[in-house]
């Protein structure tokens, strides 16, 4: 999970769409926030405007901006709020908010001439809202902001009298308000993303087996036999589950070492991910030696079909020992319990099926070892 050094982003694709798809909820609601808090506040400064302006048409036109501005941001802050937004969405409403702002901001800094050094900090403020409080894209806030600034620094060299020591302070600060705001909103999604990737890591260690990469115990019990999860996804009309365990493996461990029959163990694991490749299946270490398989959409042919390539292939393989100096060969025996579940009816449980392919597997070594035994439960 490398992190663009530049943009503080995930440097791979698919990871960063993983992150701000876990980070959704929160950005919705920072979203949503920050833009009702801006839209009121810029509102509120119309007090400034009547302080100012005190009646006219310049003050009618500073009103009617702001609450342009003002409706914007809470036109979309209701939109953050209300509606399931992708990520796309909230980008866009992020950018549509700042450019109608900022050219709301420009007005009444052109209507106010006279106040340059109270609109430069308050560019500033905004600058800083636009880095740091309102989620969207490092570049498109850096674009946004920087079109912003260049854009108010040319109006006040227009519109403002000015003295040339005070135009470069004043750039220079708007300046350094930018580089500051976008390095800190870079540290910003830095510490976010090592985050996701820290809670990746522990929960890939607290979900997978670490010797084989499989799911493990906990991940069955929590995430398919927990609470409301005993049944199948809702699409789903048949259920298969494959038991399987290799045989003679403490004969493995006495004869070679432990190495080697995690040697075993790991070409095994290797070959039940390669084989069983539908994004609904799960595949679990077991056991010690025991491995399940998890077949939603499956019957017990394709289940009986999938356990008899498995079990062949196994059998076929060489697995080179820990020091490469053998060839390691063995055998597994499989049990397949598969069900049919139409939608609405009481399903048979993940449980009971696990169970039953449990007793099949048992009854496969009892018959000589390398061999499928199968059953079809009843409704």
């Amino acid at each position: 999970m490398e992190i663009n050094a530049f943009t503080g982003e995930f440097a791979d694709r698919t990871t960063e769409a993983a992150f701000l798809a876990y980070k959704l909820p929160q950005t919705r609601a920072l979203l949503g926030f920050t833009l009702a808090s801006c839209g009121l506040f810029f509102l509120f400064f119309f007090a400034t405007d009547l302080a100012s302006v005190h009646s006219g048409p310049t003050l009618t036109l500073l009103f009617f901006g702001r609450l342009t501005a003002a409706l914007t941001a809470g036109v979309c802050s209701w939109l953050a709020y209300r509606r399931s937004l992708q990520v796309a969405a909230t980008r866009w409403l992020a950018s549509i908010s700042k450019v109608v702002v900022f050219g709301c901001f420009m007005l009444v800094s052109m209507l106010r001439p006279h106040e340059y050094h109270w609109h430069a900090m308050s560019m500033s403020v905004m600058l800083s809202a636009a880095y740091l409080y309102i989620p969207n894209r490092l570049a498109y806030a850096v674009a946004l902001s920087l079109g912003a600034t260049a854009l108010f620094t040319a109006m006040a060299r227009e519109f403002y009298e000015i003295h040339p020591a005070d135009s470069l302070t004043m750039s220079m600060l708007l300046l350094l308000a930018n580089v500051f705001g976008a390095l800190a909103a870079r540290r910003f999604n830095i510490v976010s993303r090592e985050e996701y990737r820290a809670h990746t890591v522990f929960k890939h260690a607290a979900e997978r087996d670490h010797l084989t990469g499989c799911h493990n115990r906990r991940y069955l019990h929590e995430h398919l036999m927990g609470p409301g999860r005993e049944a199948l996804p809702g699409r789903a009309h048949r259920l298969a589950v494959l038991l399987c365990d290799i045989d003679h493996f403490k004969q493995i461990n006495d004869t070679y070492g432990h190495a080697d029959g995690d040697a075993v163990l790991r070409a095994f694991a290797v070959l039940l991910r390669e084989r069983i490749r539908s994004p609904e299946a799960t595949v679990v270490r077991y056991g010690g030696e025991e491995f399940l398989a998890v077949l939603p959409g499956m019957d017990l042919d394709g289940g009986v079909r999938l356990a008899e390539q498995l079990r062949a292939t196994f059998a076929a393989m060489q697995t080179p020992s820990a020091d490469g100096a053998l060839m390691l060969r063995t055998t597994a025996s499989f049990g397949v319990a598969a069900t049919d579940l139409p939608q609405g009816a009481g399903p048979t449980t993940l449980r009971d099926l696990i169970s039953a392919a449990d007793k099949l597997m048992y009854q496969a070594k009892r018959n000589g070892r390398d061999r499928v035994e199968a059953l079809q439960l009843a409704r």
